[in-house]
C-alpha cells in the first residue's frame, strides 16, 4: 500500500498544486473528514469515504493492498494525520503533498515570523495547555467552542488583558478575523464562530518564563521544593523530550509542572495523600498550562504507564517505597529523591551504598536584616540521590 495525504484549504481545489491535482484525479479511493471532501469538485471520481468518529481505529484498518488517497487540512504534518500515517505504516509507505497550513497563514496576518512563534494544538488537548507566561502562540482550535473556553481560561488563570484573535476560514471566500482582549471574549463570545478557525494570542501580562519559577508563582501551603532546590534538583532530574516523571510526594507539584515546562511533550503524574494539595496541584498545573494526572498516596496509587523518571520530595521512610519505585523503571531509569530529616538522609545513605549513584547536600543561606546591618539565615539542609538503573 501507499498512502498518498494530500493537503487542502479553505480555498478547495483552486489553491491546489497541479502535482496534488494529478493524484486526486487519478485516485481510486479517497478518505477525509466530510468538509474536506466537500471541498474537492466533480473532476474528482473516485469513491469518498468519511472518516467516522473516533477516527484511530478507521486509521489502523486501511486497505493495505492497494493505493489509497487522503484529504487532510493544510499541511498534514502540523499537527495533523500525516504524522499518524506514517506512525502506523511507516515514512515509505506514505507520501505527503503539503498546502500552505493555517499557522502560516494566521502568522502571515498578524505579522508575526512563523518561527518566533509558538505552535499549540487543542484539537485533542485540554484547553488549559493553551495557557502560558508570555509571548505569542497560535492555537489549532478543536473546533468553535475553543475560542470561548480558551478566553475564559486565560481570564481564570490571570492572563485576561491577552490579545485574542479568531481567525476563520483562512484563504477562504468566507475568511473573517476578529480581534480583541480574552477577558473581552469570555465575557460574551459571539455565537457565530465557523469551526474552522485558529487563535492567535499574544500572552498578557508578560512574565517570567523559564525555569527555577519563583516560589510565589505556586498555590502551596510550605510543602513545596523551594526555588533554589528546586533548581537543582530539575538539573538531576534532566528532562528529556517525550519523558513521563513520576513525582512522589508532590505537595504543591512545583516539580512536575517544572519538568512538563521543561522539554517538548514531557508528561507528569503527581502522587500526593493530601486532597487539599492534590487539588493545588491541578490548579498549578491549570496555571502553567502543563497536563498532569493527579493520583493518590504512594506507592499505593502507583498505575499506569512505567514512568522514565522517578522524582521521590517526601514519604521516603515509608516501607518499600524506594524498592517499588525503582522496580517500575526500566533500565536507564532514572530515579532522584531529596531528604530533609536525618531519619529520611539515613535511608538515601543506604541504598546510595547499595547501587551508587551520586549522594549531595544542597546548604543555602537566605540575607535577613539584624538591626542596621544584613546577616545570613541558613536554610535546612538538603541531600539528594541520584541513580540511574543499568
Amino acid at each position: 500500500m501507499t498512502c498518498i495525504v494530500v493537503g487542502i484549504g479553505a480555498d478547495g481545489m483552486a489553491g491546489l498544486s497541479e502535482n496534488s491535482l494529478r493524484e486526486l484525479r487519478s485516485a481510486t479511493a479517497i478518505y477525509g473528514s466530510p468538509r474536506q471532501l466537500d471541498l474537492l469538485d466533480d473532476t474528482v471520481a473516485a469513491p469518498r469515504h468519511p472518516w467516522p468518529t473516533p477516527m484511530l481505529p478507521a486509521l489502523e484498518k486501511l486497505p493495505v493492498d492497494e493505493d489509497i488517497h487522503v484529504v487532510a487540512s493544510g499541511d498534514p504534518l502540523l499537527h495533523g494525520i500525516g504524522g499518524t500515517l506514517i506512525r502506523l505504516y511507516g515514512a515509505e509507505r506514505v507520501v505527503v503533498l503539503p498546502h500552505v497550513s493555517s499557522v502560516n497563514l494566521a502568522c502571515a496576518r498578524m505579522g508575526w515570523a512563523v518561527s518566533d512563534t509558538e505552535i499549540i494544538s487543542l484539537v485533542t488537548a485540554p484547553v488549559h495547555t493553551a495557557i502560558r507566561r508570555g509571548g505569542h502562540a497560535v492555537v489549532l482550535s478543536r473546533d468553535a467552542s475553543s475560542a470561548a473556553e480558551l478566553a475564559t481560561a486565560l481570564t481564570e488563570t490571570g492572563r485576561g488583558a491577552s490579545e485574542f484573535t479568531v481567525l476563520e476560514q483562512l484563504d477562504g471566500v468566507r475568511e473573517r478575523i476578529r480581534s480583541g482582549q480574552a477577558q473581552a471574549w469570555a465575557a460574551a463570545p459571539p455565537d457565530d464562530i465557523d469551526d474552522l478557525n485558529v487563535i492567535a494570542i499574544h500572552y498578557l501580562p508578560e512574565e517570567y518564563d523559564g525555569a527555577g519559577l519563583p516560589d510565589s508563582a505556586f498555590r502551596h501551603d510550605g510543602q513545596i521544593t523551594k526555588q533554589t532546590i528546586r533548581a537543582v534538583t530539575l538539573a538531576a532530574l534532566a528532562p528529556r523530550r517525550g519523558e513521563l516523571l513520576w513525582d512522589v510526594g508532590s505537595g504543591s507539584g512545583s516539580i512536575a509542572v517544572e519538568w512538563c515546562r521543561a522539554a517538548p511533550s514531557c508528561r507528569a503524574v503527581a502522587f500526593e495523600s493530601d486532597a487539599l494539595r492534590r487539588d493545588r496541584i491541578a490548579a498549578n498545573a491549570r496555571t502553567f498550562g502543563v497536563d498532569i494526572r493527579v493520583l493518590g498516596e504512594a506507592p499505593e496509587s502507583f498505575e499506569g504507564a512505567c514512568p522514565d523518571v522517578i522524582f521521590i520530595g517526601g514519604g521516603l521512610t515509608r516501607d518499600g517505597l524506594i524498592e517499588e519505585g525503582l522496580g517500575r523503571l526500566a533500565g536507564g531509569g532514572r530515579l532522584v529523591a531529596n531528604a530533609v530529616t536525618a531519619e529520611s538522609e539515613s535511608v538515601l545513605t543506604q541504598w546510595y551504598s547499595r547501587l551508587g549513584g551520586d549522594l549531595r547536600r544542597f546548604q543555602h543561606y537566605n540575607s535577613e536584616p539584624i538591626g542596621g546591618f544584613t546577616g545570613w539565615r541558613p536554610q535546612m539542609p538538603i541531600t539528594q540521590w541520584s541513580v540511574t538503573l543499568l
